[in-house]
């Protein structure tokens, strides 16, 4: 029991300080687990990193969970989760059910139009990294144009879906001319254990509940859950997925107020679940924002608690590695894709809104300020020139 409250107390210290977004929580993980609390070594850390790159669902909240499974088990696991995920999940909450109360009034309209700009800002840097990342060659970027081309002209679940599927598929045809990616090596003596079907079941069984009439409630857990479950490459991924599965229970500006709002909170940003959840439910917006957070993480933490010991095996596997670089640069396609429908369209009507976004990537790029530093400049400024 105490190992297990250690792990909530560290978790949650974290998710009150931890902004920056995924690679920044990585970095805060290693100081705070490998070098302060020697919790695991540097070798135990990376392959952790390694098991999450290959995994669909939130990055570093799969990485916590598996370092809180590692100290103190399935419920060291969960204690990891909570901590990490509440005060995030608690502030876009409440977040969602000021902005319920704040409809039509100016200021707040105006707020909400910096804050858009924001987002565009973020995803444009996103896509900027994640493009050189994952699009090094010739292969990966033609999937990566293939898939924003399929998204522009059919943007749909479906079509998202398909895309990952081909891009899969794609890359086990060309394993021998892509650079596949180099597992992190092991120990000698270090044994890569099976694959645990029971939560690979489970991870299965819940998906075949988007084929079922169900219940309102059950029905926001389905669409959640099937958003958490097709998520490559990290946070920002989840905003195109996310858009398109509730296109009928969330309006354009709802869906970026909401992603918005998830820049500004320390972290992770799959937490945008909170607020979304809160908007759908909204005779009980308490309870949906806690069924679409929980909804939207169960499938990345199922899918580690099935392959974590097995990971090894898999990255071994010439074509497993080949087929992820392949799925990765897709995913580089479908924020292409949604950094013009909805983000940009719904973020620049005027050169004002131009000149603004330029001084947003200045002070994220140039200046290299802090990210919230940035969403506080362009929220004041919708405030002053844009309500």
């Amino acid at each position: 029991m105490t190992a297990i409250i250690e792990v909530f107390v560290a978790f949650l210290r974290l998710g009150l300080v931890s902004f920056g977004g995924p690679a920044a929580h990585i970095g805060f993980f290693k100081q705070e687990f490998v070098d302060n609390r020697n919790w695991m070594s540097q070798q135990e850390y990376a392959n952790l990193v390694a098991l999450s790159q290959f995994l669909p669902g939130p990055g570093s909240s799969q990485v916590g969970f598996a370092i809180g499974l590692r100290r103190a088990g399935k419920l060291g696991a969960l204690a990891a989760f909570i901590g990490f995920t509440l005060p995030s999940a608690a502030l876009m909450t409440a977040l969602a059910l000021a902005a319920s109360y704040s409809d039509n009034n100016p200021l707040v309209l105006g707020l909400i139009a910096g804050l858009k700009i924001a987002a565009l800002v973020v995803v444009v840097d996103a896509v900027r990294q994640m493009y050189g990342q994952f699009c090094s060659n010739v292969y990966l970027s033609c999937a990566c144009f293939i898939t924003a081309a399929a998204l522009l002209l059919l943007p749909n679940l479906s079509t998202q879906l398909l895309c990952l599927a081909i891009a899969a598929i794609a890359g086990l045809s060309l394993q021998k001319k892509l650079n596949a990616l180099k597992p992190i090596a092991t120990k000698p003596n270090e044994q890569s254990g099976a694959i645990k079907l029971p939560y690979l079941l489970v991870f299965g069984v819940l998906l075949l509940l988007a084929f079922f009439e169900l219940p309102q409630l059950a029905t926001s857990f389905s669409q959640f859950y099937q958003a958490g479950s097709w998520v490559f490459g990290g946070g920002h991924v989840v905003l195109p997925l996310l858009q398109q599965t509730l296109v009928n229970e969330v309006n354009q500006e709802q869906f970026l107020t909401a992603y918005a709002a998830a820049q500004a909170v320390p972290g992770p940003m799959f937490t945008i679940a909170s607020y979304l959840g809160a908007i759908v439910g909204e005779q009980s917006p308490i309870v949906y924002a806690l069924v679409a957070t929980l909804a939207i993480f169960l499938p990345g933490f199922l899918l580690v608690l099935a392959f974590v010991d097995a990971w090894q095996a898999l990255a071994n596997k010439a074509k497993f590695s080949a087929a992820m670089q392949m799925v990765n640069a897709a995913v580089v396609g479908l924020l292409v894709a949604a950094l013009y429908q909805p983000i940009f369209t719904s973020a620049i009507h005027s050169n004002l809104e131009v000149v603004l976004a330029l001084l947003g990537f200045c002070l994220l790029r140039v200046f290299k300020l802090p990210l919230y530093v940035m969403l506080i400049c362009l929220g004041g400024a919708g405030l002053l020139f844009l309500s």
